[in-house]
């Protein structure tokens, strides 16, 4: 559109430049709108290709916790030998025994089957000729005294996230079943898959129930129950810190590695599963938590869990 004659050539170069502006503008808005449009469609598009997880009211699948050292600082059995001296159930060189292997459990990160068989077999040894019933009572104490503040709130975090989904969980550990049971009430999980210790008349034998639930033995109860339970295995999550419970990780169609030792964080990696490290903030940055959440904030385990479910991998 041309300027009006009466337009001094300034007013009219103005008017042009006006008008060249607003052209200008329309247009940039116009390609905005357009970039706006196409990156919401591809925003949509990626939503709809990976649906929010845990899936909520998904009852077909549910969550898999191994205990020491994922859901809690160390390993339940040394917390509950060291509650049981306490009470005076064995003697300080049995302690002297417990203390170095939670030692070693802590700083190694690892379970060694050497050590956590002896830590079996000295607890079945003291338990012997215990009702089943007292033990149950004095572990609630122990729980209180030595494990209560061990619980990483990040792994807590995540545990809720499928509670609040609908979906049960449950731990899956070789400590003794009454413990992991105990523990699992504590946390408003679903339940606990454990070692079992035989009793007679509610009294212990000092005997186990067939083997240890570790390594491929997890993986059995875990696969016996989800087909009682009616799960599909390829909707559910497993947790765990050790390259021991690869067959139980295996099994799921989410697998998660927290706090892994070296042998699962590098089998995690080359297979893409999903990694957090509650044990230290290093890991924070690389998906854009708080390094609270490694250190005990609920605030931050809570983020981490928002965090971890996203599809940002490392």
């Amino acid at each position: 559109m041309a300027a009006p004659r009466w337009l001094t050539p300034r007013r009219r170069s103005a008017t042009a430049r006006s008008v060249l502006a607003g052209e200008a503008a329309a247009e940039a808005a116009r390609k905005t709108s357009r970039e706006l449009e196409a990156l919401a469609g591809a925003e949509a598009e990626a939503a709809e290709a990976e649906p929010e997880f845990p899936v909520p009211g998904d009852v077909r699948a549910a969550a898999f916790f191994d205990l020491d050292n994922t859901v809690m600082q160390g390993a339940a059995l040394f917390h509950f030998g060291r509650g049981l001296y306490k009470r005076k159930f064995f003697q300080r060189r049995e302690l002297a025994r417990f203390a170095w292997q939670q030692t070693w459990f802590r700083v190694a990160g690892i379970e060694d089957p050497e050590h956590m068989q002896d830590a079996r077999d000295s607890a079945l040894s003291i338990v012997k000729g215990h009702r089943v019933s007292e033990l149950m009572t004095i572990g609630e104490e122990i729980y209180d005294e030595y494990m209560a503040d061990r619980i990483w709130p990040g792994t807590r975090a995540l545990a809720q996230a499928h509670l609040d989904a609908g979906q049960k969980v449950w731990l899956v550990t070789a400590a003794p079943v009454e413990t992991a049971t105990i523990i699992a009430r504590r946390l408003g999980l679903t339940g606990a898959l454990g070692t079992v210790a035989e009793s007679v008349e509610g009294v212990y034998t000092g005997r186990l129930v067939g083997e240890p639930l570790h390594g491929p033995a997890k993986a059995e109860a875990v696969r016996a129950l989800a087909a009682a339970e009616t799960l599909e295995l390829g909707r559910c999550a497993a947790y765990s810190d050790s390259h021991n419970d690869i067959p139980m990780l295996s099994l799921v169609g989410h697998p998660y590695a927290i706090n892994p030792d070296a042998k699962l964080r590098r089998y995690a990696k080359e297979h893409d599963w999903r990694l957090r490290d509650y044990r230290t903030g290093r890991k924070a940055a690389k998906v854009g938590i708080p390094a609270a959440a490694g250190v005990g904030a609920l605030a931050g385990g809570t983020a981490a869990a928002v965090a971890l479910h996203r599809r940002t991998r490392r």
